[in-house]
């Protein structure tokens, strides 16, 4: 059995959706039968978290790394080109430092209607369930590739 160090990195806009699923992801990683230390950041938007998460990885203190966030579509601008870009960069953060970011930076549709908050609510108490079990495939992968490295030195 390894030990991990999960950073989970959320925007705070919407925080009644991204916090059910900072804290269903957490809760679900630290029942998990991992040695897993999940430590939460808070960034303004979503905007920040790819700068966030790059400075978290220079420091050398998490293995893995989700980021949560939400953007809605408000009318006010173009939404799309919010999420592509920090979806691309969240990605280029990943490649070029080579530490798994699992995504649960979300764009749902109708977000301000009439009880589609509660329903988002909950949608998002679901996918930060998913996201560790994410975590966990993502961090055996890791480990079978590390293995895999070594047998062929």
């Amino acid at each position: 059995m390894y030990s991990a160090t999960v950073g989970l990195v959320k925007a705070t806009w919407h925080a009644d959706a991204v916090d059910a699923f900072a804290v269903s992801c957490s809760s679900a990683l630290n029942n998990s039968n991992r040695q897993i230390q999940v430590n939460t950041y808070s960034v303004p938007g979503v905007v920040e978290i790819p700068l966030f998460t790059k400075k978290l990885i220079q420091s050398q203190t998490v293995d893995i790394v989700v980021v949560v966030g939400l953007i809605a579509d408000h009318g006010i601008y173009r939404h799309d080109f919010v999420a592509s870009t920090v979806m691309d960069a969240t990605m280029k953060v990943q490649m070029d430092t080579g530490v798994p970011i699992i995504y649960g930076i979300l764009t749902p549709q109708d977000f301000l209607s009439e009880g589609r908050e509660e329903f988002f609510k909950k949608h998002f108490i679901k996918k930060g369930e998913e996201a560790a079990r994410s975590v966990l495939a993502t961090l055996d992968n890791e480990q079978l590739l590390a293995g895999l490295l070594k047998e062929a030195v």
